[in-house]
Formats: C-alpha cells, structure tokens, sequence
C-alpha cells in the first residue's frame, strides 16, 4: 500500500501545483496581452464548461471498454502537447481554440486520479484526505513561489512552469499501476446505479453546496478590498483557509473512523451556512479570519467526504464515472453557475448580500442532504 500512495501522492502534488499557477495567473496574463474582460471571461468559461462535460464522456468510455489508465496516459500526454502551443501565440482567437482543447484532454484528469485512488487504497479508502493534503501544500507553495517569481520575471514564465509541470505528471502517469476491478455485470447496469434517489439527491445536495461558494471565489478578495484591507491581508485570508482544509485532510481516517460521511457531509453544509452568514456583516480583521478557519469543514471535510461517499454509492462497473459526475455537477455546473449568478447580481446588489443569499443556498443543501442520513448515521 506504501508503493501505491508513493505514485500517487506525487500525481495530487503536481496536479494541484499546476492549478496553483494556473487559477491565479493564467488569466492575469491574458490581462499582460491587453485581452478585454470579456476575452478573459470567455476564457476561463471555456475551462469551466469542459469541467462540466469532458469528464463524463471520457468517464463513460472508461468504465465501458475497461480503459481507465490508457486514456489517463493519452489525456495527460495530449493535454501537454496542446498546452505548448500557447507559447506560439498571443492572439486572442488562437488562445480560445487551444484553450477549447486543452480543455476536452486535461479536464477528466482529476476524476480519474479520485478513481485511481479509491480502487488502489482499497480498505484503507479513509486515509484519501492524508493523500489528497499533498495537493492543497502544493497549491499553498505554488501560489506564493510563483507569484514572486512572476515579479522577478513576467507572466510569461507561467507558460513554461506548467509545461514543466504537465511533462513531470505525464512521466509519473505511466507509473500508474492498471485498477478497473473485472466486470461482474454490464456497464449499463452500473451507470444506473447513478440515478438512484441517494445518488440524485447527494448531487443535488452538492450543487447548492458549490454554488453557494460563488460569491467567496468570485468576490471575496474584491468584498475584503471594499471593506478597506490590503492586499497583504487577503493573501493570509487564502492562506489560511488553505491550511485548515490540510489540517482535516490529514486527520480524515480518525474522523471516518467516529462518523458517517453523510454525518460529516451535513456538519460541512451547516458550516458553510455559518461561514457565509457571519460574512454577511463581518467587517472586523478577527471575525473574517475566523470565517477561514471554517474553510477546514466547507471545503477540507466537505470534499474528502464526497469523494468517499460516492464511491460508497457507485458499483464497480461505473466507478469512474461516478467521480467524474460527482466532478461535473459540483466543480463543473455548481461553480459555473455560482459565477455566472454573482457576476450578474455583483453590481446590482453588492458582495454582502450575496454571502447572505449563499448562506440560504448552503443551508438548503443540508436540508436536502439530511434525506439521506440514516438514523444511526446522526451526530
């Protein structure tokens, strides 16, 4: 099992060390070649939508012809490949093509490396928050060490430290040991498995969850700003909230070990409904810092507990899919819809008011979440 967590530790470290560079640079760069907002903003909606897409299908074909690792290895590889063409151009129409397919390759990444790691723990599936932790120290180092080497360079060195980055988890790809389990019945059967009431209602659940963080992800630095904080202020905001989610990471077996993820599940809706609420009228340095804390259970708890719980809720034969749906409507739909609302109602009604909205959303989430918890289940 050590062998096992040696490969993919190394694959969530470098997976998220990208994103790292990706999320808060790509689009400042676009911004350096003069791009307008709405460039920028087609740009990362192209991502989004893939995201939302690409990990079904790739997902599907996966789990029905038995070749989760081959189209890993093929997505990693492919999604390189195109990513060097960026260093070829600046022109804006050129960018959205690269970035169109770079997106279909490089989205189903994640949700295959979920799958990966849910068939290669096996009974020891309750340490995956102590494996997924490398990613988010990853990102934390990433985003500052990039971010000064930026200053010292220019935002063109982000281009190459990705297609670094790609090469180095391509050659880590081929480690990969073969996982799909033999199939006891037919595909189609296990993809049903995938519209059950808990299944629908957990994703439902999901969404609102996701949804709810549009205003965080979106306006919470430029809400901060507005409030008067610096810069230096926001940055320990990140930072902390970041560290939290790796502080339940790594004590993710002993929390799966006392509760249900369904338990775990409501608690993290519970706290998001208190984190959004005190941000609603927050303005003292404390009280926003205290928000961040909760970070460790919106997002830390919240994500391992999902990945585990529809795991528990997939057969063998769509196991891929199943992390790839759970990927598509929370980090794909849920996100996407959370920027869109925000970035519609921003001007309208202010960040403030949509913290408040989003603590409705949350707790709303949790209601429907507790349908599916178990009377022995119950904190």
């Amino acid at each position: 099992m050590r062998s096992v967590k040696v490969i993919l530790a190394p694959q969530y470290f470098l997976y998220f060390g990208i994103l790292g560079i990706y999320l808060p640079y790509f689009n400042l760069y676009c911004y350096h070649l003069d791009f307008t907002g709405f460039q920028i903003g087609v740009l990362s909606s192209l991502r989004t939508l893939a995201i939302a897409v690409f990990p079904l299908v790739w997902g599907a074909l996966a789990d029905r012809f038995l070749i989760r690792r081959p189209i890993y290895i093929a997505c990693t590889l492919i999604s390189t490949g195109i990513w060097a063409f960026y260093l070829l151009t600046t022109d804006f129409y050129a960018m959205f093509v690269i970035t169109a397919f770079y997106g279909i390759f490089h989205a189903p990444l994640i949700s295959f490396l979920e799958s990966f790691s849910m068939d290669l723990l096996g009974d020891e599936k309750k340490s995956y928050g102590r494996l997924r932790a490398w990613g988010s120290i990853s990102f934390i180092l990433t985003v500052i060490i990039v971010g000064r080497a930026i200053d010292a360079f220019s935002t063109h060195i982000i281009l190459i430290l990705i297609l670094v980055g790609k090469l180095m988890l391509f050659s880590i790809a081929t480690r990969i040991p073969a996982s799909s389990p033999p199939r006891k019945s037919p595909f189609s059967t296990g993809a049903r498995a995938l519209v059950s009431r808990q299944v629908v209602i957990f994703l439902l659940a999901a969404f609102l969850m996701l949804l709810s963080h549009g205003t965080y992800y979106g306006f919470f630095s430029i809400h901060l700003e507005d409030l008067g904080f610096k810069s230096s202020f926001i940055g320990i905001t990140w930072a902390l909230a970041s560290i939290s989610e790796i502080f339940v990471m790594i004590n993710s077996e002993r929390i799966f070990k006392r509760f249900s993820y369904e338990s775990v599940l409501i608690l993290s809706f519970a706290a998001a409904g208190l984190r959004w609420f005190i941000l609603f009228f927050a303005t003292s340095a404390v009280l926003i810092l205290l928000t961040q804390i909760l970070h460790a259970f919106t997002y830390g708890a919240f994500h391992v507990a999902s990945i585990l719980y529809i795991d528990k809720l997939t057969p063998k034969e769509a196991k891929t899919l199943g992390q790839a749906v759970n990927n598509a409507v929370t980090f794909g739909l849920g996100i996407m819809s959370g920027f869109f609302i925000n970035g519609y109602f921003f001007d309208i009604i202010g960040a403030q008011n949509l913290f408040a909205i989003s603590a409705v959303l949350a707790v709303a989430g949790g209601g429907l979440m507790m349908t599916n918890l178990k009377p022995k289940a119950a904190i």
